[in-house]
């Protein structure tokens, strides 16, 4: 063995130990940085909380299960005697919800017919003379049958709405507002009935953020829907790794002369081959996807979750799961992907080792995905091409002459947090293997930090604000994304032959795993609980600046079925406008 052969062994070996260094590093300082974060978000959040004194869902709790009272055969008055008897002294009302099928259905009858009424209007306002003045006439005819038929509708939904008629149409649910935070938050963090399955309580979610629809199904069921949206999320995933393996084909030029003969014309034009193999597979790739976290949200509305924010919520875990398979995971074995997945059944010990073999040959094509994430994503974020094609397409269409909505929107967390968690891992994997793809990273997560924070100030409309819930699953990516480093890194020093390096880092993952649980105990409770000690607090606050009355009094107002909204479509009939007459 010649002396350059000794030193490139000893330079190599030196590199693979600098590698060893820099993965516990960066490790702990992850772990690090996400304990530091924690507490901070933690603190915003308790702050956040204290701050929004006066917001209806911390007064109020939402029962479901309520049982049928045997005396009135209603349960409303059900709801009263029971928060009566065991809250005496925090209870103030509630509110029961109503099957309102109908009324949505004659609302909506009623909606079409004020809407070809003021058609009808405005194509009259130019027509005054000759034929027109005719034309109009008889356009006015048809106004005054649409104008009787509205005004019959808009009297059936009155009479729906009714009390009479609505104590048929009781839903097991109601909104139940106590006297104070306390009150709530002992009752909605308590079992309130022996038998678990009566009398679910829960703190209600802000008014904005509530899924009426889905507060409709019983909640003995409700497993079935969740299971559903699971299975479907999941063969989503497994067949969406069709289009994805034919678009990573595109990557490796070999294999598409194989498959598509016609693609070696490309050799003969000079650059094009590299933009079709390392640019195309990419783009083609992001514009798949962008359709994959609005399906996701369309099934997560369908599992049964009683407030937007947690349909957003499951969203954002079933996207973020489908783009580690079928682009990360996917990305690396669409070559032979039969055959991958063969070998990680049939030898699961070798996953280390095959991880960081297919890792190690896809950094060129992560890091051209990041760039195509970065200049394309952001460049669509900034212009809104969907969102404007759209309003083109309404106002050119079933929207022509109507008065346009207000063009605003809510930030698409489902959609954002994904995409960029998956940066987030690619980053932290790739950041021992191929350091260069850490530069490309921080300018997309400059243009990210200036692009939503333009967006979220500007652009987007703030509709609910669920006080950093979605942190404790940014933080769980980031965890998933540390230890598929850490087990790529495993399997990279077996394949260079140093196994003190690789049981050297087995401590490490262990360590990772630890930190995990330690957050669950410590900080995810902040998360999915009220403190009580922050409710007494803030009630205490409200006694002495005299605002008790004025924050519990109009909180059960603000929790207004869509269905009992009182309808505006005519000014003939006065009693429209009169407000319902409540249940409590």
């Amino acid at each position: 063995m010649d002396s350059c052969t000794i030193s490139n062994i000893k330079t190599g070996s030196n590199m693979l130990w600098v590698h060893f260094m820099c993965l516990w590093f960066i490790s702990l300082y992850g772990l690090h940085l996400l304990y530091r974060e924690y507490s901070e978000i933690l603190v915003k959040r308790i702050q956040q909380v204290r701050n929004l004194r006066h917001r209806p869902d911390q007064f109020t709790t939402l029962v479901r299960e309520i049982p049928v009272c045997g005396e009135h055969q209603a349960r409303g008055c059900c709801v009263d005697h029971f928060f009566s008897k065991y809250h005496p002294y925090s209870y103030h009302s509630y509110k029961m919800l109503y099957d309102g099928k109908n009324i949505e259905d004659l609302s909506k009858q009623a909606r079409y017919v004020h809407e070809k009424v003021q058609g009808l209007r405005k194509k009259c306002e130019g027509k005054k003379h000759g034929k027109e003045s005719d034309e109009c006439r008889d356009d006015l005819l048809k106004i005054t049958g649409l104008e009787e038929k509205l005004e019959e509708l808009c009297r059936k939904i009155r009479q729906l709405q009714s009390e009479d008629m609505l104590k048929g149409k009781e839903l097991p649910v109601a909104f139940v507002t106590f006297k104070s935070r306390w009150g709530a938050a002992m009752a909605a963090q308590t079992q309130q009935h022996t038998n678990p399955l009566l009398w679910i309580t829960e703190m209600a979610p802000e008014p904005s953020d509530v899924s009426w629809r889905n507060l409709s199904i019983q909640y003995k069921i409700l497993p079935v829907y969740k299971i559903g949206v699971i299975l479907a999320a999941t063969l989503l995933t497994i067949f969406f790794a069709v289009p994805v393996t034919a678009v990573q084909g595109i990557a490796k030029f070999e294999k598409l002369k194989k498959w598509f003969p016609p693609a070696m014309a490309i050799e003969f034009i000079p650059g094009l081959s590299s933009v079709v193999t390392g640019y195309l597979p990419s783009a083609v790739l992001k514009g798949f996807i962008y359709i994959v976290p609005f399906a996701m949200l369309g099934m997560a509305k369908l599992g049964g979750s009683i407030s937007k924010s947690k349909e957003e919520i499951k969203a954002c875990n079933m996207v973020f799961y489908f783009l580690l398979g079928n682009v990360f995971f996917l990305s690396l074995i669409s070559g032979s992907l039969l055959d991958e997945i063969g070998e990680y059944v049939s030898h699961p010990k070798n996953f280390p080792s095959h991880l960081a073999a297919l890792v190690s040959s896809q950094a060129d094509f992560f890091m051209t995905y990041i760039l195509t994430e970065g200049l394309s994503g952001f460049s669509l974020e900034v212009l809104q091409p969907g969102l404007l094609i759209w309003d083109f397409i309404k106002s050119r269409t079933y929207c022509r002459g109507k008065e346009k909505d207000l063009y605003l929107y809510s930030l698409q967390y489902f959609r954002i947090i994904p995409i960029v968690s998956l940066s987030i891992l690619i980053g932290i994997v790739y950041a021992v293997i191929a350091p260069l793809l850490l530069p490309f990273l921080i300018v997309y997560f400059f243009l990210g930090y200036a692009v939503y924070i333009n967006q979220i100030q500007d652009v987007y409309e703030t509709v609910y604000d669920t006080c950093g819930t979605f942190w404790p699953f940014i933080h769980h990516y980031i965890i998933v994304a540390i230890i598929l480093m850490q087990i790529t890194m495993i399997g990279l020093f077996g394949l260079k032959s140093k196994p003190a390096a690789s049981v050297s880092t087995i401590p490490l993952l262990l360590l990772t795993i630890m930190f995990n649980e330690y957050c669950k105990i410590r900080f995810l409770p902040a998360f999915r609980s009220h403190s009580i000690q922050n409710a007494v607090e803030n009630d205490e606050f409200d006694e002495k600046s005299s605002e008790v009355e004025h924050s519990f009094d109009k909180a059960i107002e603000e929790y207004l079925q869509p269905c009992l909204v009182p309808v505006s479509f005519t000014q003939s009939d006065s009693s429209l406008y009169q407000p319902l007459i409540t249940s409590w």
